[in-house]
């Protein structure tokens, strides 16, 4: 990237979103968090909690299912909602996996950022909220660490931001205690402590959130939105997010 002013390169911590932070930003770092609180990561961190692995895709379409049979996987229902032996990218949908369940789940946002990031051969973790603390602690020893608050999408396709995954990017920012921060990553920092300290009451108001709420997901957001239930930290690993507890 010819404009070295975006890199952060001066700084451990750095910070920026979406899809072409991981094409621009990770090859310039050790370590890449992805953060797609709603829901990718929510269910990255409950299925690997429960000891099942979940393989990243990008496209919600049949290629799902093709990829899942080229690497032993099942594929998740594109579709949100989920019966008792569905699994979906509903977090609630994955709260009794079994453990050693191999999961295809497609996620235009955090899935598309996993595979970027891959691309660049850096260490790839997803984490949300419910498990900030456990990722730091599994982050910890890396000197140069890239977090990528994955956002959504406006129906033309372009970035749209999320200010859940801000706050998170922020709660594992904390999380790593004093590190030499870019302004991008002190921001976010900032916008993590203004929300705790309202028990991130706003972000059940935020557009993601409501949406959720309105199709009838009001526990996804409980799910999404608890944090540190998690000590397990989700690391990518060949083509799959892997349980990796730490102390």
């Amino acid at each position: 990237m010819s404009q070295h002013y975006f890199s952060q390169q001066n700084f451990d911590i750095r910070l920026e979103w979406g899809s072409l932070a991981a094409e621009y930003l990770a090859q310039d770092a050790e370590c890449v968090i992805i953060v797609d609180v709603m829901s990718f990561s929510t269910c990255v961190s409950l299925a690997n909690d429960q000891g099942a692995l979940i393989a990243p895709w990008p496209w919600k379409d049949d290629s799902a299912r093709r990829y899942a049979t080229d690497i032993g996987a099942q594929a998740a229902s594109i579709d949100r909602r989920f019966s008792e032996h569905t699994f979906t990218l509903s977090p609630a949908s994955l709260l009794k996996i079994p453990s050693g369940s191999r999961l295809v789940l497609p996620s235009p946002n955090g899935s598309t950022v996993a595979f970027k990031a891959r691309e660049k051969g850096v260490t790839v973790f997803s984490a949300g909220l419910r498990n900030c603390q456990a990722t730091a602690n599994a982050c910890r020893h890396f000197h140069s660490i890239l977090l990528i608050p994955c956002g959504e999408r406006w129906p033309d396709g372009s970035l749209r931001p999320a200010i859940e995954d801000y706050v998170a990017a922020g709660g594992i920012i904390a999380a790593l205690g004093e590190r030499c921060r870019s302004p991008e990553a002190e921001m976010a920092l900032a916008a993590y402590q203004s929300a705790q300290q309202h028990d991130f009451a706003a972000l059940r108001q935020c557009a993601s959130a409501l949406e959720l709420i309105e199709r009838g997901f009001a526990t996804d957001v409980d799910l999404c939105l608890a944090q540190d239930k998690s000590q397990v930290a989700c690391q990518l690993i060949d083509n799959f997010f892997t349980p990796q507890p730490v102390p």
